[in-house]
């Protein structure tokens, strides 16, 4: 039952790296690519200009974040993670919808400030479950 337990908590620890990796990347890619639209054709990456890539991208990293971040105040009923996240995500949302017809300096900034408050929640929520554990790493970790 243990082993069950730490195998699932691992899981969602897991989840939530790739989120806030996947939120950082998408800030990254987001206040990067007003720069780089002419570069990306030569490189062959056009596809991340693509605004299907972008709103797949950010649908991925929302439905990500809610599965994670709800699954970590119930498990620790700490808010700030959540208070992060709300308005990452509607930043990102608003950005990617309502925010492509305009500026891409809009667009752009919408969505790299969403994408950080996103990846700021995951760390966050990352820590709190890691001070929670009160887990010390010693020879027979396995990460």
């Amino acid at each position: 039952m243990i082993s069950e337990q730490a195998s699932k908590t691992r899981w969602w620890r897991m989840a939530d790296r790739v989120g806030a990796v996947a939120s950082f990347l998408c800030a990254i890619h987001c206040a990067l690519l007003p720069f780089m639209l002419a570069a990306l054709p030569f490189i062959g990456m056009e596809f991340l200009a693509d605004h299907r890539f972008e709103r797949g991208f950010v649908m991925f990293a929302c439905v990500l974040a809610l599965l994670v971040l709800v699954r970590g105040f119930r498990r620790h009923r700490w808010a700030p993670p959540l208070l992060l996240a709300t308005p990452g995500l509607g930043l990102l949302l608003l950005g990617v919808t309502y925010a492509e017809s305009y500026s891409i300096a809009l667009h752009s900034a919408l969505v790299t400030c969403g994408g950080l408050l996103l990846a700021a929640a995951h760390f966050i929520n990352l820590r709190r479950d890691h001070q929670l554990d009160g887990h010390v790493h010693g020879p027979q970790c396995a990460h």
